[in-house]
């Protein structure tokens, strides 16, 4: 069984459905669940829209920081 329950390549949505999808699949989650995050550039703003809309209920890990891809485990807890 993969440590990630569902995956996100955010390289293959439009910029105006990006966040909306990942918010999706996070809300998808169940608790102690995580989400593979995968971007082409460092996701600063969506963190703060995490922290922002989601306080408390998951955790941001950084698996790789670029320069390229970055990949991201976020887990509902």
């Amino acid at each position: 069984m993969s440590e990630f329950a569902k995956t996100v390549n955010a390289t293959e949505y439009p910029p105006h459905q990006k966040h909306m999808v990942i918010f999706e699949t996070f809300d998808s989650l169940e608790l102690g669940q995580a989400m593979l995050l995968i971007n082409d550039h460092d996701p600063v703003p969506l963190h703060y829209q995490f922290r922002l809309e989601r306080e408390d209920k998951f955790s941001w890990e950084y698996i790789e920081q670029g320069p390229e891809t970055f990949r991201i485990k976020i887990t509902r807890v």
